[in-house]
């Protein structure tokens, strides 16, 4: 049986934006399990757009986008896809790189196996960057090192947040109440995401919550899990949908809960 096939029977909490949990909510039915979708996260727009704006308009070495939101969210500022600004873009991820082909230019750079701002410095590309005008289009409050290495590499680095995150305010009561018959395995594709679901579930879900077996995409949620007491916390090989249901696979081979 394929690590995917002993999703059979499991209930599976998927945290993401309700706009991007779709597709991997298929996958996980596709295998025999039942995605629960439990948003911890909305993204909603900046509050004002000019300065970001501002920055799309100008003429850049490189773009950097960090999500399928910042591309999705800038484009909906106005700007034209092919991105004729830039002389080069950078996705971080394959399905941000997908939505920038989707729009009109796929990306020049792409990180070829783990999906994250340490890979994506480390490609050689951008090894030497001075001089060189670098737009990081994100969310607001994004991770800093991106910007950081740039950089320290002669890099002059502009931010062009085009949106922000936001916790839904949600009674987590309904769900608590299934949780011991119907949650086995739960996602977290951020630290952000994590963190939310435990303030969303409060103390009254703490327990459950850090007894699932968890699936997260990068090693810095996992240490992030593990710091929070997570008894059992997997990493998938890469932050793609099929990956992800993979490692869901596994854990459910190694005796995850089965919901009733």
């Amino acid at each position: 049986m394929s690590p995917s096939g002993q999703l059979a029977g499991l209930g599976v909490l998927v945290t993401r934006p309700q706009a991007q949990a779709a597709g991997l909510c298929r996958l996980i039915e596709a295998a025999g399990g039942r995605a629960l979708p439990f948003p911890t996260m909305e993204i909603q727009p900046v509050a004002d757009p000019a300065s970001a704006r501002a920055l799309l308009a100008q003429d850049w070495d490189l773009m950097v986008f960090t999500s399928r939101n910042a591309v999705e969210l800038a484009l909906a500022l106005g700007c034209d896809a092919t991105w004729p600004r830039a002389a080069r873009l950078a996705a971080i991820g394959r399905a941000t790189a997908a939505s920038l082909t989707t729009a009109g230019r796929a990306p020049d750079l792409v990180p070829p196996e783990r999906f994250d701002s340490e890979t994506l410095t480390a490609m050689p590309e951008l090894a030497a960057m001075t001089g060189r005008r670098v737009l990081i289009v994100r969310g607001e409050g994004g991770r800093a090192l991106l910007g950081e290495v740039l950089a320290s590499r002669g890099a002059t680095v502009e931010f062009a947040e085009v949106y922000r995150r936001v916790r839904p305010a949600v009674d987590p009561g309904p769900l608590l109440e299934q949780w011991p018959t119907q949650v086995g395995l739960a996602i977290a594709t951020s630290d952000e995401v994590l963190l939310n679901l435990v303030e969303m579930l409060g103390a009254a879900g703490r327990d459950l919550l850090l007894a699932t077996p968890l699936v997260v995409i990068s090693e810095r949620t996992a240490t992030t899990a593990q710091g929070l007491g997570f008894r059992t916390v997997r990493v998938a090989e890469r932050a793609e949908d099929q990956a992800i249901v993979t490692a869901l696979g596994a854990l459910a081979g190694e005796g995850g809960r089965r919901g009733l």
